[in-house]
């Protein structure tokens, strides 16, 4: 490559290198520091852990979800970790590994669809009702409001028997979760979305685009649309853990997915309390409590760190106290006469 590819002349007549644009995801850990770092880095760690399991489900679990005997033979109910089954089994005589494997596979199926649709519902609905304002912005908030006013869990209960078609018992299935859960998460994502674009839409490079004759639409999402989002990918996060636990109460309680659909790890602990804690059997509660918790401890660390490296107040507070580069560099400079 020629050297005039790799410098650029200055008025001095130095040529100097450009600047090295770097990953987004490495500007972003570089812009964290010590304990900061820590649980970044931690919580990154658990949520890819939790992603390559789901991913490789069929690989890793020896058994099948709800797989009872292999090779001809019954696993037998409530046995004790062996050779032959790490955790265990369940009062179903189902492999607990297996299906603490697969209920990571069934978590990351809820919480991908369940994201997406509160995304293309509470987005648009949000940009919509700050721009326009009036009597549109009035009913979408008090409807929204009203949402939000219910308890998450009761709520989801709600939808989730309805859409199940009324029953009691676990016949959902995963779609059925995940509408569920969108439900409690599509008001979060409007009232950000909204609250942004009512401050948004005074700019000056909005009154340009309507004064040159865009329409609503392209004004929304070409021009309003990426200055509203900054925040999401954290809440993106954090709703990511607040859908694992809506999901395993869900199942807890007898609303969430079907055991013979999919594994679901609210479902075992239900199981795991009602059938093996009384009678001193504590493997089978272990392994998806334990699962439930590090999902959720990484992907709330995970958010909690991105707020805090993207939240300009946070990073302020920070930096408050620290030396800047000047006393940096005049420091170094005492230390080199001294």
């Amino acid at each position: 490559m020629a050297t005039s590819e790799l410098t650029t002349p200055t008025d001095s007549g130095i040529a100097v290198l450009p600047p090295r644009r770097g990953l987004p995801g490495l500007k972003l850990l570089r812009m964290t520091h010590g304990l900061q770092r820590v649980t970044l880095l931690f919580g990154l760690a658990l949520v890819a852990l939790f992603i390559l399991i789901a991913a490789f489900a069929p690989l890793l679990a020896p058994y099948g979800f709800a797989q009872t005997s292999a090779d001809g033979v019954d696993f037998g109910s409530q046995q004790a970790p062996s050779a032959q089954h790490w955790f265990g089994t369940s009062v179903r005589s189902e492999d607990v590994l297996s299906r603490v494997i697969y209920g990571a596979r069934t978590a990351l199926a809820v919480i991908s669809v369940s994201l997406v649709l509160s995304l293309f519902v509470g987005v648009p609905l949000g940009l919509v009702s700050g721009y326009l304002g009036r009597w549109v912005d009035r009913v979408l908030v008090l409807f929204m409001d009203a949402m939000y006013a219910f308890p998450a869990l009761l709520l989801a209960i709600i939808v989730s028997a309805m859409v199940a078609g009324g029953q009691s018992s676990s016949t959902g299935g995963i779609l059925s979760a995940a509408v569920a859960i969108t439900v409690i998460f599509v008001p979060q994502y409007f009232r950000v979305v909204r609250n942004a674009t009512v401050a948004v839409k005074q700019e000056p490079f909005v009154d340009a685009a309507r004064v040159t004759g865009a329409s609503t639409v392209r004004i929304l999402f070409r021009h309003i649309l990426a200055n509203v989002t900054q925040s999401l990918p954290v809440i993106i996060t954090l709703n990511g853990a607040e859908a694992i636990l809506t999901l395993a109460g869900l199942g807890f309680l007898g609303f969430g997915i079907e055991p013979t659909q999919a594994a679901e790890w609210g479902y075992d602990l239900n199981k795991a309390v009602i059938n093996d804690v009384s009678n001193g059997i504590w493997w089978t509660g272990v392994a998806p409590g334990v699962a439930i918790m590090l999902v959720v401890l990484g992907m709330t660390l995970a958010g909690e760190s991105f707020n805090e490296v993207m939240n300009p107040l946070l990073r302020t507070r920070r930096t408050v106290g620290a030396p800047t580069s000047v006393e940096k560099a005049a420091v170094t400079r005492e230390a080199d006469d001294v």
